[in-house]
């Protein structure tokens, strides 16, 4: 395997230019979208993922994984050379299990971790530096930020001195409106809650029954990685297993307890459904609340696992308004059974699924059937002309694989790991280090007569566009129509573990539209009124001409 240290991974040489180009070169004129390898190999698996604000997306897996696909050139510890010979050449110090993505470029660097994140989670704080917290054996309690940077040799991931009050193992982490922090929620044994960063010695944690009337006490627990939603009343959505409550974190009082979802079967770890939270709009003042939750496993799916028998996961997916006084379930089918896939929301309001399998259930080697073709979602259509399946990849993305939104509108997919090490052969499922690109419909050449380009947002001033602001938006139409055109704000999430937490969409008003000389577009654009809708923190703006996105430009929303 090629050294990413000393070695090119990447399947051509590519410079952004070339990118840009490469792009638009797509000859399908249809709508099942297209698939595009951007490199061989990324040497570590990308278990965990998050896109920063630079426009660099920070990837890694478990430091307890051995030798990786990354051979270092020298050890992170000592700094002692590492030989191509030898003991080297099993010593994990030798290797790196972290990496840091750069999207313009197509090129990686070695990132150092000092405790083990595995099954972690996290949130970027509102200056755009992700917190990232728990994980496995020594890094069970471990807090780590990394702080991007634009010379980027010199940013590292740096560890907290402080520790969390609970393992946290498998937790899901949400940024909270105020104060810059997060709650950190459940965890393998751990029915409690916390806050990071730690504001004294004295913070604790907070029991939450919640978790413990969900936990299933046979060996397949199924409400591990709960999924967490933040609502626009400021209380927190919380779902595990199959049940959910609305909870005031501030009180520590649960405001209301949900219906549960129909079926048998559970949507938690390692059961692995996914849930999204619809994207909130102005035109309702953002009240409507209302979240989906696909796929997981059949009762019993993780001990038949064991056994060789990989049962077929769920093929419901539910939507449930959580605001307002009257709360049940509707239930639809995806086209297959499905489980750990990823959810994410396009810049078109429309949901992806993707990667996964269709039968058994996370961990390792406990899942079979491959889930090849991702689906496409359409939250307004008639109920059963939602679905529609897209372009299928020959390449199984199992247990560990991650994808996420990039700001070009393209999703970017990469890990698969069932494995207990870096496996290559012999296996039903290697461990897979490709880096993919999947180009939804809106990206085919076809699309590019309507896309708005060159956007730039203009504010007041100051490190950010304070909550209720209006600031400006300009882009370049042509000739081409002004109908349809809409203001999407969309919050990265951190993936991991089919869970991508804090993703959040919000359609935003745009009123006063200006058609300039040489085809630009000036509109005015009212930001967020309050935390609660958008926590504090950098967003990506996409205008959306008739259906069609354009390249997103990197916001900031800041507290009045």
């Amino acid at each position: 395997m090629a050294d990413p240290k000393h070695g090119p991974l990447l399947l051509v040489p590519i410079k952004a230019a070339i990118i840009s180009a490469l792009f638009f070169t797509g000859h399908c004129r249809a709508s099942p979208g297209r698939r595009r390898l951007l490199m061989n190999s990324t040497g570590v698996v990308p278990m965990h993922m998050a896109l920063t604000h630079l426009n660099t997306v920070v990837m890694f897996d478990q430091t307890g994984f051995g030798p990786s696909g990354y051979r270092l050139r020298r050890r992170f510890r000592g700094g002692k050379k590492c030989k191509a010979k030898g003991d080297d050449l099993t010593d994990g110090s030798c290797y790196a299990h972290s990496i840091e993505y750069d999207i313009t470029t197509n090129s990686i660097r070695s990132l150092r971790l000092r405790s083990d994140p595995w099954c972690s989670s996290g949130s970027f704080l509102s200056n755009g530096t992700l917190i990232q917290v728990g994980g496995y054996r020594d890094g069970s309690r471990s807090i780590r930020y990394f702080q991007p940077c634009h010379h980027r040799a010199h940013c590292n991931w740096k560890q907290s001195k402080s520790s969390l009050s609970a393992q946290r193992w498998y937790a899901t982490t949400q940024i909270l409106p105020e104060a810059d922090r997060a709650i950190i929620v459940g965890g393998r044994r751990a029915f409690s809650y916390e806050y990071v960063p730690k504001v004294s010695s004295r913070d604790r944690s907070h029991d939450l029954p919640f978790l413990h009337n969900t936990h299933h006490r046979e060996n397949d627990e199924n409400n591990l990685y709960p999924f967490l939603h933040l609502s626009s009343d400021g209380n927190l959505y919380i779902f595990a297993n199959r049940d959910s409550i609305l909870f005031n974190y501030r009180r520590n009082r649960v405001v209301k307890r949900f219906p549960r979802i129909p079926g048998r079967g559970a949507r938690n770890y390692p059961s692995s459904g996914s849930s999204v939270m619809l994207p909130l709009d102005y035109e309702d003042g953002f009240r409507k609340v209302e979240v989906m939750v696909c796929g997981g496993s059949a009762p019993g799916a993780y001990e038949a696992a064991s056994q060789g028998r990989f049962l077929k996961g769920l093929r419901t997916c539910g939507r449930m308004v959580i605001t307002g006084k009257r709360h049940h379930w509707k239930m639809e089918k995806m086209p297959k059974p499905r489980l750990m896939c990823d959810m994410l929301i396009l810049p078109t309001s429309q949901i992806l699924i993707i990667n996964g399998a269709h039968r058994g259930s996370a961990g390792w080697n406990r899942a079979a059937d491959p889930a090849l073709q991702p689906y496409l979602y359409r939250p307004t259509k008639a109920p059963r002309k939602r679905f529609s399946v897209l372009t299928s990849t020959r390449i199984p993305l199992m247990y560990h694989s991650t994808a996420i939104l990039l700001p070009n509108g393209r999703v970017l997919v990469g890990g698969s790991n069932p494995n207990h090490d870096y496996t290559f052969g012999n296996v039903a499922y290697p461990t897979e280090l490709r880096l993919q690109e999947f180009m939804p419909h809106y990206m085919d050449r076809h699309y590019h007569k309507f896309r708005a380009s060159n956007v730039t947002v203009h504010h007041g001033g100051g490190s950010g566009i304070r909550h209720g602001e209006e600031f400006t938006v300009r882009f370049w139409l042509g000739r081409r129509s002004k109908v349809g055109v809409e203001f999407m704000a969309y919050a990265p999430p951190f993936t991991t573990h089919s869970v991508s937490m804090n993703q959040r969409m919000l359609r935003l008003r745009g009123k006063g539209m200006v058609k300039e000389v040489g085809g630009w577009v000036r509109v005015t654009v009212e930001a967020p009124q309050s935390s609660n809708l958008a926590p504090p923190g950098y967003y990506t703006l996409t205008v959306v001409n008739r259906g069609v996105p354009s390249f997103s430009h990197w916001i900031r929303f800041i507290n009045a």
